[in-house]
């Protein structure tokens, strides 16, 4: 058999791989692969870009993001080192937090054997223990005081979900939960953004580090709007320990959506933990989320909200990706409701 005839069409790499011909098409964006072309010019896959697809997917199944995989396929070996050793150091902190569930769910369980009550259920600030800082409250409608725990916070958090999901009221209850934490509404945007224009009138430190960052925002290709100053009013004020976001896309075009998310990844793990709703693929690039992001999602179905980890095939992965939306779609949509029509 010739060496053309081994070649394999994007669908067929794609099953054997065991992932999608968008994740084929993802990685050739980034560099990864090369694949041949027919002579009427489809892909083709020989065995030397399925062996290098197989290590992509072998390093995603580990939960590393692509901008890691991208790393450690292509840096020298310190830089490898590195970035596995920051992964491995993530999982461990994941692991021991996951230990501590467990614990509790057996301390639990042997309460109820001895015919104790289960926790009333009162609202929890935030602890740090072995994984970080955590956070656990009764949900609100629509789900009915369910408990909610959220270990490890992150700092970055997206909040996701379709229309009706109740993300909304996640966020706002979140704010109330976390001590010190401030609630940035859609309002930040009444009235031509009066609100943020007064407060950097009265306060030019803030003005100062507003002007700053809209500068660098602007140079990385972002378009300087009343939507960025009032959002930017916000993420550089003094105060709040941390911030919930409605909507952190909303006003914003495809460029400096992305121009944002990616100033906010450079600030750092010891940056003030920051909650955002999103349904924006340029604010939520699925293939790009790191290690200190979490993803938030509130199911269609109104089961407890839960994190998803940001690789195909983890649990709630495709609810979350079917979520999400190009900028330009997302403007098509701006303002439409839910609506179901009564029986």
């Amino acid at each position: 058999m010739d060496s053309a005839a081994r070649l394999l069409k994007p669908a067929e790499a794609a099953r054997q791989l065991g992932v999608s011909a968008k994740a084929l098409r993802l990685y050739e964006q980034r560099g990864l692969i090369r694949p041949a072309r027919s002579p009427a010019g489809w892909r083709a896959y020989g065995p030397s870009e399925m062996a290098r697809a197989a290590e992509i997917v072998e390093l995603r199944g580990l939960g590393l993001s692509l901008g890691e995989v991208v790393r450690v396929l292509e840096s020298d070996a310190a830089t490898r080192a590195d970035v596995l050793a920051a992964h491995e150091a993530t999982l461990d902190g994941r692991a021991r937090a996951l230990g501590d569930v467990i614990g509790k769910v057996r301390r639990l369980r042997a309460g109820l054997e001895r015919g104790e009550r289960t926790p009333s259920g009162q609202s929890t600030g935030p602890s740090r223990g072995n994984g970080g800082i955590s956070v656990a409250f009764d949900l609100p409608w629509p789900w009915g005081g369910e408990r909610f725990e959220l270990g490890e916070i992150r700092p970055l958090n997206y909040i996701v979900g379709p229309l009706g999901s109740g993300k909304t009221r996640l966020a706002i209850r979140l704010a109330e939960a976390l001590p010190g934490a401030a609630f940035v509404g859609l309002d930040r945007l009444a009235h031509g953004g009066a609100a943020a224009r007064a407060r950097l009138k009265s306060d030019p430190a803030l003005k100062s580090r507003v002007d700053r960052n809209l500068a660098a925002l602007v140079d990385e290709g972002g378009v300087a709007s009343v939507a960025l100053v009032a959002l930017l009013a916000a993420l550089q004020a003094d105060g709040p320990a941390f911030l919930v976001i409605d909507m952190l896309e909303q006003g914003l075009d495809a460029a400096t959506q992305r121009a944002l998310i990616s100033d906010l990844r450079r600030r750092g793990r010891n940056a003030r933990p920051l909650f955002f709703l999103s349904r924006s693929s340029s604010i939520l690039d699925l293939d790009a989320v790191g290690t200190d992001e979490a993803i938030i999602l509130c199911p269609a179905d109104h089961s407890p909200p839960r994190r998803v980890a940001p690789y195909p095939g983890s649990p709630g992965y495709e609810a979350v990706a079917t979520c999400l939306a190009a900028p330009d779609v997302r403007a098509r949509t701006e303002g439409l409701i839910a609506w179901r029509p009564a029986q």
